[in-house]
């Protein structure tokens, strides 16, 4: 897996949901047959009541393990993903982000939600960011996403001022955002905490997590009027099928949209 570049935290997954396969069977992973497999996750759906998402990544695990390391045909013993349920994402509205953002006194955690939305960055991408990524002339970050595929993204000029605040305070060394250790990236455990405490600070209601602040940067995008295509490679998005999740969640007035008929002279 690392040498098919899949993140740290995919491979530390990975091993261990084949991990909970083998001591649930009480034999050597490669000795773990098909059937069992498909046993073992009807077990977790039915008594554990896990999650689609857990489902998928134990067939994923089981997959690399039959074809790249015991070089086993795996059509021959092809797993069905479960069809998981299409949520629509939590969306903050823009009074509330910057409530969420004002409320903050801590001018790193400030910053930090403020670049994550700025920019609708996960948090795996926030956390990865180096001062050379940050291009205050072009008015672009350059972000290390899924894939390890790097793109380009927004920085706003507000972001930029307090960037530059951030930067003479505390002098990060290698990465943007780094913890209590110099030269180590800040943890997401962190974010999320500064993320809860600032929503609570904020009267923030809704069941939000630091990603509903990327959705709510792609959504405010949409609603300004700017093309899915656009907000697909701000995004990283590899399909945009992804993208158009946003239609659903976005707010318009039919009032201000213009029938193509009143275009037409008849």
């Amino acid at each position: 897996m690392q040498t098919r570049n899949y993140s740290p935290r995919s491979i530390d997954t990975y091993i261990h949901l084949l991990r909970e396969l083998e001591e649930y069977y009480k034999c050597s992973i490669d000795e773990v047959t098909a059937d069992q497999v498909k046993d073992f996750l009807q077990y977790s759906i039915t008594e554990r009541n896990l999650s689609v998402s857990y489902i998928n990544q134990v067939i994923s695990a089981v997959k690399i393990l039959q074809k790249d390391v015991l070089g086993k045909d795996w059509e021959s013993i092809r797993i069905k993903r479960p069809r998981s349920i299409k949520k629509l994402p939590v969306v903050l509205s823009k009074e509330e982000v910057k409530s969420m953002i004002e409320t903050t006194r801590n001018l790193k955690h400030r910053t930090i939600l403020a670049v994550i939305y700025s920019a609708g960055l996960r948090i795996s991408e926030l956390i990865s960011l180096r001062p050379s990524d940050i291009d205050s002339d072009r008015k672009q970050i350059r972000v290390l996403g899924k894939g390890n595929k790097y793109r380009y993204t927004l920085l706003s000029g507000n972001t930029l001022n307090m960037l530059r605040m951030y930067w003479r305070a505390y002098r990060p060394v290698l990465y943007l955002f780094e913890g209590q250790k110099q030269g180590q990236p800040i943890s997401r455990t962190t974010i999320q905490k500064v993320f809860k405490t600032s929503c609570k600070k904020a009267g923030i209601k809704k069941q939000a997590t630091v990603h509903s602040v990327r959705h709510s940067f792609a959504t405010h995008l949409l609603e300004n009027g700017v093309n899915l295509k656009i907000i697909q490679n701000l995004l990283g998005h590899s399909s945009l099928r992804t993208t158009s999740i946003y239609l659903h969640v976005t707010r318009f007035d039919p009032a201000s949209v213009r029938s193509p008929f009143d275009e037409i002279a008849c």
